[in-house]
């Protein structure tokens, strides 16, 4: 139980770390992270990246499993979709906001989610 709320607040956290990074590095681009709702943001990110990473898996697991690679990523595209629904959350202005993101997103994303645990805690890396 204690390493599942580790995880999920790492998750959140990376997910939060992910998403104002591409605001910060993408903003000319037309990626925008409204402060008003940041929080609502990620919470909306968090939940429909996790639903769409499990289905995909799922789904792709028996008939595709050379894709299971781009999960991560489609995920984070479809989860940056859902969110930009929320108001006073997401902009993305093109298609080059929307692939960037996705990436930019995605790679913090992937990399907090395999570090952090390690630096946090070694035991909790090791019980995997």
């Amino acid at each position: 139980m204690k390493r599942a709320l580790i995880l999920a607040g790492i998750f959140c956290g990376s997910s939060a770390l992910g998403l104002l990074l591409a605001s910060w590095i993408l903003s000319d681009r037309g990626f925008r992270v409204g402060l008003a709702g940041f929080v609502v943001t990620v919470a909306v990110y968090m939940l429909a990246q996790g639903f769409f990473d499990w289905l995909l898996t799922r789904m792709w697991k028996k008939s595709a499993s050379p894709l299971l690679g781009g999960v991560g990523l489609i995920s984070t595209a479809l989860a940056l979709l859902i969110a930009s629904l929320t108001p006073g959350g997401i902009t993305l202005a093109g298609p080059v906001a929307w692939i960037l993101a996705s990436l930019v997103i995605w790679l913090v994303s992937a990399l907090s989610i395999w570090l952090l645990p390690i630096w946090l805690s070694p035991k909790l890396a090791e019980k995997k």
